[in-house]
């Protein structure tokens, strides 16, 4: 068991430098069939190696996904922190209806999320998107009553732009910003970074590995990837170019690609002056090992350029979600 950890920005909590993503975990996930007991036994394998900050969302299954979690961390919730999101809302269908993150719909959504893990307060709380129809201030507002009451300890935001971040911040301290980031999604260097050293914030970056895309992951037709834009398609196949050129740089150092990708993620993170904890969707035993041997591995600025020619953002073909989803981005505006 490792126990470094680094702190989740200037007013967070401290954080193993890695964090594990639940969303592909057990019977609600959304990469296909997947088994709750295994699911469970991924998570205990994360905890036993140091790994403290475990991610879910509401809509994941929708509350599947936080039963699991609940159950998993009955015997070790002094051992973890819970990072929730909120707000997205489903159809019986599973269709995705929009985003509330109203007060009411705030608090509301917070008290079904205590039942379904189990506990008694949750440890990072963030609306999943920015709700159009909502200022920032009065979602701010409403979670900073609930850090008072004491159902959450820390207010965090997810794929949201610098000016929401900026706005957010002015109401109550933030800890940390969960986006996609990683070699081929690095859309927010330009501003949002900047806007994270700033407000002394932290960034848990999903996608490091584009979902599997850079490992050479092959989706099921149940599982969701097989139908985003990077997956699907003449984008698929022109994406391998990028997925054989991570692979050589990753056996010329001896390491899986995998565990190159999150290399890069930390490298980059430091050299902007902001702490990114990669956020891996791993879903056996055996990927929380593998992954966390990534924490291993030092890249010097040249390597992490050598990363960047052979792997350029700039070349990935396809948006990181479909036309509908990608225009809901405050991240992307």
């Amino acid at each position: 068991m490792t126990t470094r950890t680094t702190k989740l920005g200037t007013h967070g909590p401290a954080v193993f430098p890695l964090a594990l993503g639940c969303m592909g975990l057990g019977a609600g996930s959304w990469y296909g069939l997947r088994d709750d007991a295994e699911g469970i036994a991924t998570i205990h394998a994360a905890t036993e190696r140091g790994v403290n900050l475990l991610d879910t969302g509401d809509f994941y299954g929708m509350g599947k996904n936080e039963l699991l979690v609940g159950k998993a961390i009955a015997d070790r919730r002094d051992r973890v922190l819970l990072s929730v999101k909120y707000g997205g809302l489903r159809g019986p269908d599973g269709a995705f209806l929009g985003v509330d993150a109203s007060p009411a719909a705030t608090k509301s959504a917070l008290a079904y999320s205590l039942t379904r893990l189990g506990v008694d307060y949750i440890d990072i709380y963030r609306p999943a998107r920015l709700d159009p129809r909502v200022p920032i201030e009065d979602t701010i507002g409403a979670l900073a009553e609930m850090v008072k009451a004491g159902y959450i300890r820390y207010i965090s935001l997810s794929e949201v732009g610098a000016e929401t971040i900026a706005r957010a911040a002015a109401v109550h301290p933030l800890c940390d910003l969960q986006i996609e980031y990683g070699l081929a999604s690095r859309g927010p260097e330009a501003t949002i970074i900047p806007a994270l050293r700033t407000h002394g914030m932290a960034m848990t970056a999903y996608g490091v590995l584009s979902r599997g895309l850079l490992t050479g992951s092959k989706p099921a037709s149940d599982d969701m990837r097989a139908h985003l834009p990077r997956f699907s398609g003449d984008n698929g196949v022109k994406n391998q170019h990028l997925v054989a050129a991570l692979h050589r740089l990753a056996e010329g150092r001896s390491v899986s690609p995998a565990q190159l990708a999150i290399a890069w993620a930390r490298a980059k993170g430091a050299a902007q002056g902001v702490t990114v904890i990669p956020t891996i969707g791993s879903r056996t035993p055996q990927q929380i090992a593998d992954s966390i041997a990534a924490l291993a591995i030092e890249l010097t600025p040249a390597e992490v350029a050598a990363l960047e020619t052979a792997v350029p953002a700039t070349e990935v073909a396809g948006e990181r979600y479909p036309a509908p989803m990608m225009a809901h981005l405050d991240s992307e505006r």
